[in-house]
């Protein structure tokens, strides 16, 4: 046995001594904490062992994991249980077992290892081994221990400190050779509450994090990715010390991930085949400015080029060569990137790869220059003295304006193999982002009947676009009714129309509806609420109590106008008022008006805020505070 299989035994012989003390906190206590939890990670210890080997460093990792299960309900879903492991992480060894309440030891014998495919990934190298914790009832504990070998220190994951259920120990401990340092960063909320522990052992150093008593991980809508609210740790390998003594640069800075980020790339298009040329000659033929040669070569890979996510060991890091994905007509991001920069600088466009963190990942490359502040390539072009980014993966993608998952985002951009920038790609105006939804109403015999006319730009168009690219046509009538519903959910959708327009960027919309039984006849008088949408019901945030951050797609601008038809022999005899509210995080303008014999109500509201933090929620309330009473508003006609 060698000695990484030594150290983890007995590390967990240590581990098991621990959960037989740990059986001395009474099950009918945890049941008292935790009252509506249906099991607690009463352990999570998770070890790295870093040293040098053959002269550079080599990690060895493991987790130890302790589950109790407090209620019977448990036992239909929580049972199952797995881990992760790949090319990077190779497996080294496992096992668990389920800890009857009588301390009965009942050992796990069944493991299926299958591919770990994420929704969005077609292919990668990934592998999930799963089985269930066998005789899983109240009081009992299920056990797992696994170790890796991580073949590049590079890839090193940050450690998260809570998870779904409730976690009584948590904790982190690395021990790393004197010769090897090794930084550390804390991001997310509620990091005062780890407990940080350096010692100095032999020629070693163990950096200890531990949070005790973590809360269970809460969803909330609207929440950005968890890496920006769940509290862990980043930690990675700053520089070594080789044979000679001499210090080596790891990730040291941003000037070493730009190294290991080019190394990807040094043999990616080392030549433009005619394949390429050829469709880059066509694409380009009898255009003379730069930009519109952007222009048809970025349209023709959205058009022809199918955005599959797929990743193959370093596959996930290096980029296919462009004939290859030409030839296939698909690739993942990387491959999007490479056809891009390969066509255009073959038309005399300045292209760049571009390494980019979506606006899940809350890391810079500036302040943690490592891998996993990464997740997305794209391409980066210079037209004059301007940089524009695209992303290939986005078939609606308005040229000129970034994705929206990456907005605001640091971009790393490969000029050559010792030069790079990095730049902020920008947050798109919200008054590029428009929705104008204009409704005309009439009084019918049995109710209301009307015609809608929406117009969408920027974002809105883009993502209206996707719908009707991806959307089942069978049921495309269904859509399109949600997508138009008004008043109530008697709507009847009785005809509509898309006017696509020449750019993603645009879209008209057009319908004719009946709405049966909407407003009410008292008498002589007519009751008409022409507030068609109720927009934020129900969306207060739970303040103080949730914390975590409020998330957009994008700013934007809408506007909504009602045009009511006063019937002939009515007139208006109540008016509802006006009102118009705003505070530094946002507001709205609701107006009401008569113009001959229409009556008007236009509403607005925008917002300028990708992520709203806890220390807004308090004036986010406090708008709807003032748009609800509004809702109730009614207007009134009365026989002239």
């Amino acid at each position: 046995m060698n000695k990484s299989r030594l150290l983890f035994g007995a590390l967990f012989t240590c581990f098991c001594a621990w959960v037989s003390t740990a059986k001395a906190q009474d099950f009918e206590t945890l049941r008292k904490q935790f009252p509506d939890e249906k099991a607690v990670l009463l352990n999570r210890v998770f070890e790295y062992n870093i040293n040098l080997k053959n002269g550079v460093p080599h990690v060895e990792s493991r987790e130890l994991q302790q589950i109790e299960y407090l209620l019977g309900s448990a036992t239909a879903y929580m049972g199952g249980y797995g881990f992760s492991h790949s090319d990077f992480h190779k497996l080294v060894s496992y096992d668990a077992f389920t800890q009857a309440p009588d301390g009965k030891k009942l050992k796990v014998s069944d493991f299926t290892t299958n591919d770990d495919k994420a929704g969005f990934v077609f292919y990668d190298d990934v592998k999930e081994t799963s089985f269930h914790f066998p005789a899983v009832e109240p009081g009992a504990i299920g056990n797992l221990k696994v170790a890796w070998d991580n073949k590049d220190p590079h890839l090193l994951s940050p450690f998260y400190f809570t998870a779904y259920m409730p976690v009584i120990n948590s904790e982190l401990k690395i021990t790393v050779s004197k010769d090897i340092s090794l930084k550390y960063r804390f991001i997310g909320q509620d990091t005062s509450n780890i407990k940080v522990n350096i010692e100095s052992k032999g020629h070693n150093k163990i950096y200890s994090f531990q949070y005790k008593n973590c809360p269970a991980d809460k969803s909330y809508h609207n929440a950005p990715g968890f890496a920006w609210y769940s509290p862990h740790v980043v930690f990675y390998l700053d520089s070594y010390k080789d044979d000679k003594g001499n210090t080596v640069p790891y990730l040291s800075n941003i000037d070493d991930l730009y190294h290991l980020n080019y190394s990807y790339l040094k043999n990616v298009n080392t030549e433009v085949t005619p394949a390429v040329k050829h469709i880059v000659d066509s694409l380009t033929n009898g255009l003379h400015t730069e930009e519109a040669k952007a222009r048809s070569i970025y349209s023709w890979v959205q058009a022809n080029i199918k955005y599959v996510a797929f990743e193959d060991g370093m596959g996930g890091f290096i980029p296919r060569d462009a004939q290859l994905v030409c030839t296939r007509r698909f690739g993942d991001c990387k491959d999007m990137a490479s056809i891009l920069t390969e066509m255009l600088n073959a038309a005399g466009v300045k292209a760049y790869f571009t390494w980019i963190g979506t606006r899940d990942l809350p890391y810079k490359f500036t302040q943690t220059p490592l891998p996993l502040v990464s997740n997305h390539m794209i391409c980066t072009i210079k037209l004059g003295d301007k940089y524009v980014f695209l992303d290939g993966t986005d078939p609606t993608c308005v040229f000129g304006m970034p994705s929206s998952g990456i907005q605001e985002k640091e971009a790393m951009i490969a000029i050559g193999e010792n030069e790079y920038k990095v730049l902020n790609v920008p947050i798109v105006e919200k008054n590029k982002n428009m929705l104008v939804d204009s409704t005309w109403l009439e009084m019918g015999a049995n109710g209301i009947k009307g015609h809608i006319k929406r117009d969408v730009k920027g974002y809105f168009a883009m993502e209206m676009h996707g719908k009707l690219m991806y959307w089942n046509r069978n049921k495309i009538d269904e859509y399109m009714k949600d997508e138009f519903e008004r008043g109530s959910n008697k709507f009847k959708l009785d005809t509509f129309y898309v006017d696509k327009k020449q750019s993603a960027g645009e879209l008209s919309m057009y319908a004719n509806f009946t709405l049966p039984d909407y407003g009410k006849k008292l008498g002589d008088d007519y009751y008409v609420n022409i507030n068609l949408f109720k927009f934020f019901q129900n969306e207060q945030i739970d303040y103080p109590k949730r914390k975590v951050p409020v998330e957009q797609n994008f700013n934007f601008e809408k506007k909504y106008v009602t045009l009511f038809k006063v019937p002939d022999g009515y007139k208006v005899s109540y008016l509802p008022p006006s009102k118009a509210y705003h505070n530094k995080v946002w507001g709205f303008n609701v107006k009401y008006e008569q113009k001959g014999n229409y009556v008007i109500m236009t509403q607005e509201f925008d917002n300028d805020n990708l992520m709203l933090a806890a220390d807004g929620f308090d004036q986010w309330n406090k708008v709807l505070e003032n748009l609800y009473p509004l809702y109730k508003e009614t207007l009134s006609l009365a026989k002239k």
